[in-house]
């Protein structure tokens, strides 16, 4: 059975930071392709930040430069650093994995809050 689960997420204020942490288990984790994703109420989800099996990260124009994404192959889990947070990045943070040679998500985890608020 696989499983994602996120932790990390808060409240945090303008300007701070936080890091999201995804455990996975019940996957080959060092042969997936991982991602963090995020939905803001009344909007789609979106993908923030993706790392390859290999190590190449790609980023959404909105968070290049503040966000970083990682992984830890034998702790199987994937890290997002978020610094400089904004209103704008308030949503809730899912943490996504699929295998290399898939092209979209195949496992999702429960989701993480993160509230950007003063």
């Amino acid at each position: 059975q696989v499983q994602l689960v996120e932790s990390g997420g808060g409240l945090v204020q303008p300007g701070g930071s936080l890091r999201l942490s995804c455990a996975a288990s019940g996957i080959i984790f060092s042969r997936n392709s991982m991602g963090w994703h995020r939905q803001a109420p009344g909007k789609q989800r979106e993908l923030v930040a993706a790392i390859t099996s290999g190590g190449s990260t790609n980023y959404a124009d909105s968070v290049k430069g503040r966000f970083t994404i990682s992984r830890d192959n034998a702790k199987k889990t994937v890290y997002l650093q978020m610094n400089s947070l904004k209103a704008d990045d308030t949503a809730v943070y899912y943490c996504s994995a699929r295998r290399s040679w898939i092209a979209t998500p195949e496992y999702w985890g429960q989701g993480t809050q993160v509230t950007v608020s003063s």
